[in-house]
């Protein structure tokens, strides 16, 4: 079933699939379906077609043994001084934020010199 939105009421109501065809344009299937958004470049296809060739070595059971690591450190922070360094940025921007939201709360607040 297609839904519409209501002129009027302003919810939404059971339409009629012409509603969607208003100049009775008929929906039609494109003859070469378009290619995948997020499909070349991950892999290599090899001139037989029956084998992938992949780009890089899959280091995914490295990194897990990396990350789940029991050593009290967060996750956020597991590679280091640049791990580090983008939290400390990212909460000094958050944090002197707020303060100028509030200072500019403060200002807006006072009375004009009319």
């Amino acid at each position: 079933m297609y839904y519409r939105l209501n002129g009027v009421t302003q919810r939404l109501t059971g339409a009629p699939a012409t509603a969607y065809n208003p100049q009775g344009l008929r929906p039609s299937v494109p003859p070469v379906s378009p290619p995948a958004i997020f499909a070349s470049p991950t892999k290599l296809v090899s001139e037989t077609g029956s084998q992938v060739e992949y780009l890089g070595a899959n280091r995914v059971n490295e990194m897990q043994k990396f990350f789940q690591r029991a050593d009290g450190v967060p996750v956020h922070l597991k590679r280091g001084l640049i791990d580090k360094l983008l939290y400390r940025t990212t909460m000094g921007l958050t944090v002197g934020g707020a303060i100028y939201c509030l200072v500019a709360l403060y200002i807006a607040a006072q009375p004009g010199n009319k």
